[in-house]
């Protein structure tokens, strides 16, 4: 016989008091015990069976980029990934990604960036995300714009190519165990983390912000366009992050003319981040209407922001963290940021070449690794947040993100 759990027997203890001591009809005293009894097998259920995700696919930007755009316009050097890597994996940033923190949660490893030619294994998923893309194109280089080529509908096209090509190179013995088996596909999780340089992209071609917000609904509609196509071809688990406050980057804050009103007391611009929750509000709308369109779709909108405006404007409580807007990893300025010379950045002084894009002694202690990302320590902090399903619509944990809620 199955051990009972012992919450079930406590708490059918208590419906026994409860209706001994007040006259408990015995038609609620039943009620009592069958939704008890529900919710205990439910509950098993949810924590011996979670979602067994066999692979990932990602779509994105560097906040997800584990070596995309590195593989198609040259590495990011050192001091990139020294945290974890030892050096440089692709990444924009000390060590790992959220993205990868999630991949660790399911025990499936890091992802393969699909631009990757070399090492790459896709037998549990790929990531099409690179830095600096956005969601609607861009129609310039990224020498021209600093925006990257790969904008979400090229990523789309990338998993469409990838998925129809999977089934021919799955009969060849030589590329089959480097490859996704066909069912995995509509089994897997879909990750989604995209969107912020959309905004950012319109401020820095001198856009006001109320022309960038007036973009709004058409970026969103090329992102619902994309989920919408994977979901034709069988990708039922979507879990969807919002945009982060980008009001609080360095690269933004330097770059960007403010004036003392707009600054708020953490050192953040308000208008920046209210364009960001304005979009965060149209992409939770646009996640609604999906669910209502995609019947079998389990698609899960997790509020990034809120996390990461609070490990920025409440780092004064992590004791862990310090000068939450002071990049790591960079040269100068009120920031720790120059455009012009970035982290691992050098400068000649008499014919030598001088590293000043230097990263500071403990990483572990920043939340921004080169004034536009955040290190491996913030992106833990921010993962450990979120998986248990507190910052998640529906509140659903990460590993439960196959199921459809009613």
């Amino acid at each position: 016989m199955k051990e009972i759990d012992i919450s079930v027997v406590s708490g059918i203890s208590v419906v026994m008091e409860l209706r001994l001591r007040r006259n408990l009809p015995a038609e609620a005293f039943m009620l009592f015990l069958v939704v008890l009894l529900r919710n205990s097998v439910v509950g098993a259920i949810a924590s011996k069976h979670p979602c067994d995700f066999p692979a990932i696919f990602n779509f994105g930007d560097s906040n997800s980029d584990t070596g995309g755009l590195s593989a198609a316009f040259g590495q990011a050097g050192p001091p990139h990934g020294e945290s974890f890597f030892h050096g440089p994996a692709g990444r924009y940033c000390d060590g790992r990604l959220i993205i990868d923190f999630i991949a660790e949660s399911f025990e499936l490893p890091y992802l393969s960036a699909y631009l990757d030619a070399l090492g790459s294994n896709f037998t549990q998923g790929a990531n099409f995300a690179t830095a600096g893309s956005t969601i609607r194109p861009q129609n310039q280089t990224l020498h021209q714009s600093g925006f990257s080529p790969f904008s979400l509908n090229v990523q789309w096209y990338q998993f469409n190519d990838f998925h129809r090509r999977v089934q021919n190179f799955r009969t060849k013995k030589v590329f089959k165990r480097l490859m996704p088996k066909s069912e995995d596909f509509s089994r897997a999780l879909y990750t989604f983390d995209i969107g912020q340089n959309d905004l950012t992209a319109g401020l820095f071609q001198n856009l006001s912000l109320r022309q960038v917000r007036e973009s709004v609904p058409d970026i969103l509609g090329q992102f619902k366009t994309v989920i919408k196509d994977i979901y034709n071809q069988g990708g039922r688990a979507f879990w969807i992050h919002n945009t982060g406050p980008f009001g609080c980057l360095p690269y933004v804050l330097d770059r960007q003319p403010v004036t003392t009103g707009q600054v708020d007391k953490y050192g953040c611009v308000g208008p920046f981040n209210e364009l960001a929750r304005y979009f965060n509000l149209r992409l939770k709308q646009t996640v609604d209407q999906l669910r209502e369109h995609l019947p079998k779709a389990a698609i899960t909108y997790v509020d990034i922001y809120s996390v990461k405006y609070a490990l920025i404007t409440q780092s004064i409580n992590h004791l862990r963290f310090k000068h939450a807007l002071r990049a790591c990893c960079g040269h100068g300025g009120k920031y720790n940021y120059n455009v012009h010379i970035g982290c691992g950045g050098k400068i000649k002084i008499n014919g030598t070449e001088i590293l000043v894009g230097k990263a500071c002694a403990d990483p572990t202690t920043a939340i921004n690794w080169d004034g536009v990302h955040y290190t491996q320590a913030a992106n833990k902090w921010v993962f450990d947040q979120i998986v248990n399903g507190s910052f998640s619509d529906p509140p659903i944990p990460l590993g439960l993100a196959c199921r459809r809620q009613h």
